[in-house]
């Protein structure tokens, strides 16, 4: 089972979403109600690996801090 995170969509103007964890077998359809309160909710996609940086990586002539060849457009 692999844990995912979600969030709330609000309903009502000013509301912020919550977060929460739910664990799910990788090949299940996320979840589109929570299944305690059945508010609307949705998956959240979290980064991958390594770290970002508002510094140039050493050597890359980035100012965006990512590898050669550049990642900022």
């Amino acid at each position: 089972m692999t844990t995912y995170v979600y969030e709330t969509i609000p309903s009502k103007a000013g509301e912020k979403p919550r977060y929460f964890e739910i664990k799910q077998n990788m090949n299940a359809a996320a979840l589109k109600k929570h299944p305690e309160t059945g508010e609307l909710i949705h998956r959240v996609v979290l980064g991958g690996f390594g770290t970002l940086s508002s510094k140039p990586a050493s050597n890359s002539g980035s100012a965006c801090g990512c590898g050669p060849g550049g990642c900022c457009g």
